[in-house]
């Protein structure tokens, strides 16, 4: 922190004084008498061995070394108040209810909730995996803080991440060329469900959907017995699925857009309790380097 020998006290005083307070004004804002606030000066002088303050008629004036002083004193004061006040502020505690589909689970979960877990332990946050459709509905009740969505489901949310939509098939296996082209997708409703449905149709190519699952594991299980293809943002595939477009001849599927939404009774507050403000700071500082 601050360099051996320079106590913060002596350079608030110097910083209030060289801003243009008097000795008297520095005196009752640092709580100590005149020349207690004087014999400060002159110690601090005596450690940097300069001048640091000149007085003339309308009273004391940094020096060009106190100017040099002034910019980085406030720096080292700001930064001692920020360390004195992270570890004195009392620790945050509490439980939030988080909401996501399994599909963004694995690929951004595991590290933004281990992450909070050592930068807030006192906070317990239980996860509730559903699809995009059921978690927009449990927005509206009481249980439910906040959720992961993937856009199109008629509720207000902040765009965290936006990326592509692929395809996902089993490797080495010939899918794509069936006709109607076996899926394994979401009930209706669902976005991605919407989107590959329609990229196929405008291609000119028929469809059938053989397989219903509301988590993209499900999807992916169907898809490893070598039965279906399926869509996925950019994620970990499991062994033996792989990605699959153009090469395939199959077309190209839109950007989807991933929101962070809040519960209707928590978007009413004018403050966000803090516990659920930070796990909705660490969910955005988790998904930005994606």
């Amino acid at each position: 922190m601050l360099p051996s020998g320079l106590d913060p006290d002596l350079l608030r005083s110097f910083v209030l004084i060289a801003q243009g307070e008097s000795v008297t004004a520095t005196a009752r804002k640092v709580g100590r008498t005149q020349s207690a606030v004087s014999m400060q000066m002159r110690r601090l002088e005596d450690i940097l061995g300069e001048a640091l303050l000149r007085r003339d008629a309308r009273g004391l004036h940094p020096t060009d070394k106190g100017l040099w002083l002034l910019e980085r004193a406030r720096t080292l004061l700001a930064l001692n108040e920020e360390i004195i006040t992270e570890f004195r502020a009392a620790p945050i505690t509490g439980q939030v209810c988080l909401g996501s589909p399994d599909d963004y689970t694995v690929q951004w979960l595991p590290g933004i909730l281990a992450t909070f877990a050592r930068t807030h332990p006192g906070i317990e946050v239980d996860v509730l995996c559903m699809s995009s459709e059921e978690l927009a509905q449990r927005l509206a009740g009481e249980r439910l803080d906040l959720a992961l969505l993937t856009e199109g489901h008629g509720r207000e949310g902040e765009e965290i991440w936006r990326g592509p939509l692929r395809w996902v098939g089993p490797a080495g296996a010939q899918l794509h060329r069936r006709d109607p082209v076996p899926l394994a997708l979401a009930r209706p409703g669902c976005t991605w469900r919407s989107a590959a449905v329609s990229a196929l149709g405008q291609a000119g190519r028929r469809v059938r959907v053989t397989y219903n699952s509301t988590t993209q594991s499900g999807c992916f299980a169907v898809a490893l017995a070598g039965l279906a293809l399926t869509v996925s943002t950019p994620t970990r595939l499991p062994p033996g699925l792989c990605w699959m477009g153009e090469v395939e001849d199959l077309p190209p599927l839109p950007e989807m857009g991933i929101q962070l939404a809040l519960s209707d009774r928590l978007r009413a507050r004018p403050r966000l309790p803090e516990g659920v403000a930070a796990l909705a700071q660490a969910i955005r500082e988790g998904f930005a380097p994606s």
